[in-house]
């Protein structure tokens, strides 16, 4: 089910990605991921096994530093051009099909700054996987300020444990950013989307929960497209 891709990010340098497609997609998600863990990461797994039931494409894909197995990420601007360099490819790939951007934590973060200094070409709206709104215990929206120049909607996809996101903060953010913004709240979920054993679900059933919340989202926004 997974193709293997490599992805040309300039100045000779190319990195891995992995083409998750169904049989019959309908949209195809372009999904980064975060910063300390690359694309074969259990849980990137879990949510492109888990939308192509769902009839979602996904293209998964290394930023440079993980490509080489740096821990160091990558600076912004190189960042921002391996997520451009994803979306064409995604195009070429899933001709036709509606694009979903975004990613895990970092990966989305990245996404969306790209897309606020210019518009990714076919993309019909950005999805977070856990919006990394400040570092731990240093509440702040100002990671958040680019979003104001991204015109397209946008998925908040966030557990209400989550110590990378401040609750009163992000619903501050989401709320600023209008009817473009919409923001599900998984109860009890950390920013890995795990919740505690005391909250009488598991970590699938969460998954579940939040890839429904894509789907349903990511086809309202490819009809908007169209």
């Amino acid at each position: 089910m997974n193709e293997q891709l490599t992805i040309d990010v300039g100045k000779s340098a190319s990195v891995s990605a992995l083409l998750t497609r169904p049989a019959e997609p309908h949209t195809c998600f372009v999904f980064a991921h975060g910063a300390g863990a690359g694309m074969t990461h259990p849980f990137m797994e879990a949510v492109a096994a888990g939308l192509a039931a769902r009839d979602i494409a996904t293209l998964r894909y290394q930023f440079p530093y993980m490509e080489r197995a740096s821990k160091r990420p990558d600076p912004p601007a190189l960042a921002q051009t391996s997520v451009r360099a994803a979306v064409e490819t995604a195009a070429r790939a899933c001709p036709g099909l509606p694009l979903i951007a975004g990613g895990k934590s970092f990966g989305g973060r990245m996404t969306s700054q790209a897309q606020a200094k210019s518009a990714l070409a076919g993309v019909a709206g950005l999805a977070f996987f856990g919006f990394p709104l400040h570092p731990a215990g240093k509440p702040s929206d100002e990671r958040a300020a680019h979003l104001a120049d991204v015109h397209i909607p946008l998925l908040f996809l966030q557990g209400t444990r989550d110590k990378l996101a401040e609750l009163d903060l992000l619903r501050g953010v989401v709320q600023g950013l209008g009817a473009r913004a919409s923001l599900h709240l998984v109860e009890g979920a950390d920013h890995s989307f795990h919740v505690p054993a005391r909250s009488g679900r598991n970590d699938a059933e969460v998954m579940d929960e939040v890839l429904d919340a894509f789907a349903g989202w990511s086809g309202k926004t490819a009809l908007k497209r169209d």
